[in-house]
């Protein structure tokens, strides 16, 4: 068990349809993620790695079992006080961005500060943009940045709230080699400079290569489980 984790993930179970035509997705997964870590989990098409993270981030409901984030049994909370445990305390980074095109890059970061009616740190939010390298973009729309660059823009939103957990599905799927290079560092150094904890989902072996830990999962159990060189 890793000590103060700041996820547990506890004999958890999700099975899709019923009968003879029902798949078991996730298979009585037990994990711990420690904090400020980025953490990738891993495995082939159907593996079960994608249902796991939407669990561990309360984006689904499992069948059984118990997700933790800090001191939060998510899988114990109804809708609402779930809905605000994922503003407060989850963040998440998507290969698509899913950016607002009508929005600049710093409306864009500070937006769930907004939605959550908080004030933006102003020291904090210049931090991350100037790790990110993004201080002259500020004022663009996305239309007017290239996809490292909105992705970049998507990671400071994530980071501007300080979650507990950013979790980051595919990050650099849509990114070509040298700029996931760039984002993969970024997500490393948000560990290491802004003591973030980053549960990545990815295909790529050179972005899990970024990794503190590499988790493995086949046919929704795990397969393999270690720590990075």
């Amino acid at each position: 068990m890793t000590l103060n984790p700041a996820l547990r993930v506890v004999d958890l179970v999700r099975t899709y349809g019923s009968g003879d035509s029902s798949v078991r997705a996730v298979d009585h997964v037990s994990l711990d993620i420690a904090a400020n870590q980025l953490t990738a989990i891993m495995g082939p098409s159907g593996s079960g790695k994608s249902t796991l993270m939407h669990c561990a981030a309360g984006l689904d409901r499992p069948d059984g079992g118990q997700v933790i984030i800090g001191d939060s049994e998510i899988t114990a909370l109804d809708d609402d006080a779930l809905t605000l445990v994922r503003r407060d305390q989850i963040s998440f980074v998507f290969q698509s961005f899913n950016l607002l095109p009508n929005m600049t890059a710093a409306d864009n970061i500070r937006l769930p500060l907004r939605l959550a009616k908080k004030t933006v740190d102003e020291d904090w939010f210049a931090s991350v943009v100037r790790m990110l390298d993004i201080e002259e973009r500020l004022g663009h729309l996305p239309s007017e940045m290239s996809g490292g660059q909105q992705q970049r823009v998507a990671i400071a939103r994530a980071l501007i709230t300080r979650p507990r957990v950013i979790f980051a599905d595919e990050p650099t799927g849509a990114l070509d080699q040298a700029t996931s290079h760039t984002i993969m560092s970024f997500l490393r150094r948000s560990t290491e400079e802004l003591s973030q904890t980053v549960v990545m989902v990815t295909h790529d072996p050179a972005a899990s290569a970024w990794a503190h830990r590499i988790v493995e999962l086949t046919d929704g159990r795990i397969s393999d489980d270690r720590m990075a060189a």
